[in-house]
């Protein structure tokens, strides 16, 4: 089994099994579902938990418990399965809820999974805006791998339209 079918297949038997609830992969993984791919050291999944209080601290300790006694070992602030390093996140706020809920079913050699839409990934890079976020949010653009209309609207939504303003300036001078 392939290291991504070995992943996937372990994310899909924890939801299963009720140690996470809806999950969606994010970050520049999720990202090669819609460009080509990129370089990238580990798998940002975002998800809910079955146990979540809605407090202000969420503990990540059964998702690691879980996967440690299944063979998983912990690197940094990721868990490894099948040799690929994975980061489990939950939403830190709306944009992040509603790209998780969101979240479009595809099929990853064979096995079932989600990711994250692509204007939502765009808005996430958008509001982080790191150089790779900008430059990954060209590939997006150049590529026509997202529905702009959509975009901004999701964008004014979620307060971001300065920023995406600020972003055409920038890199996208003839939109003006």
């Amino acid at each position: 089994m392939s290291l991504v079918k070995t992943t996937l297949a372990s994310i899909n038997q924890m939801q299963a099994d009720g140690i996470i609830g809806k999950y969606a992969i994010g970050g520049a993984v999720g990202a090669t579902f819609y460009l080509e791919p990129a370089a990238t050291l580990d798998l940002d999944v975002f998800v809910t938990l079955p146990s979540e209080s809605g407090g202000p601290l969420i503990s990540l300790a059964s998702v690691y418990d879980y996967l440690t006694a299944r063979g998983g070992r912990v690197q940094d602030e990721c868990i490894v399965i099948g040799e690929w390093p994975v980061q489990f996140l939950t939403p830190t706020d709306e944009l992040e809820r509603e790209a998780l809920e969101d979240a479009v079913a595809t099929n990853v050699e064979g096995v079932p999974t989600w990711v994250m839409p692509a204007e939502h990934l765009v808005a996430i890079a958008l509001r982080v805006g790191r150089r790779k976020d900008h430059s990954r949010i060209l590939q997006f653009l150049e590529q026509d791998a997202v529905e702009v209309k959509n975009l901004e609207t999701l964008l004014e939504r979620h307060r971001l339209t300065s920023k995406w303003r600020d972003f055409q300036r920038r890199y996208l001078k003839d939109t003006e």
